[in-house]
């Protein structure tokens, strides 16, 4: 991934207000929310594409390798959302930082700040090999996490939603289809791979661009 072989110039993507808004725009935030054990510089791909159609990215450096529970690091995200008075955000998020999303949208955003989150390769409905791996940020994404079943459970929010996953994640073998979603299935196979896939950079331009907008089936070729 191009986060790990070169990291960004932070300059671009400060975490402040509009810092890393071109010259003049006044279109809508988008907030970058990476997985677990990544940090922001592996969704660079998506901060670069929502920044080439003019808007101002925004980051949360306090997620660090973003290992806390999703409801902390909801309570993170929210609190930066509030102390930037973000409005109208666009969230874009890589696996966890789908579920960090849900959970910020259902228990942290009275006000309506968060418009619509698209969520790439996101767990959720957990994944069935979380169980076998010793670490407590992987185990949490196991199908029987209380937290993976309330976000699960509560709908509310799920027509915000778009979850954009490839025809073969080795991470998440159930896939990422969520009931009440716009779900979009691409042509691509991997976790990571389809963050710098020219179909999913599609599927987020019209969305970006058509924030209101609900997505069509993308044309895979399929």
């Amino acid at each position: 991934m191009r986060g790990w072989l070169r990291p960004a110039a932070e300059a671009d993507y400060l975490p402040t207000p509009l810092a890393s808004a071109p010259p003049g725009s006044t279109k809508p935030p988008v907030l970058l929310i990476p997985g677990v054990y990544e940090t922001w510089q592996i969704v660079l791909p998506l901060a670069d594409l929502a920044r080439q159609l003019g808007h101002p990215v925004h980051v949360v450096t306090a997620l660090g390798n973003n290992v806390k529970t999703v409801a902390a690091s909801a309570q993170l995200v929210s609190d930066y959302v509030e102390a930037h008075d973000l409005r109208d955000v666009t969230i874009l998020a890589h696996s966890k930082g789908g579920l960090i999303g849900k959970y910020l949208m259902l228990r942290h955003d009275p006000g309506g700040r968060i418009q619509r989150m698209a969520a790439v390769s996101t767990p959720f409905s957990g994944s069935r090999y979380a169980r076998f791996v010793p670490l407590p940020s992987i185990r949490a994404f196991s199908p029987r996490d209380a937290t993976t079943v309330m976000l699960l459970a509560n709908l509310e929010v799920n027509t915000r939603i778009t979850s954009l996953y490839g025809v073969f994640d080795p991470h998440i073998p159930g896939g990422s289809e969520l009931s009440g979603a716009v779900n979009l299935k691409l042509d691509v196979a991997g976790h990571f791979r389809i963050l710098g896939s020219p179909l999913l950079h599609a599927e987020l331009k019209r969305i970006l661009t058509e924030p209101t907008a609900l997505p069509t089936a993308p044309d895979t070729g399929l």
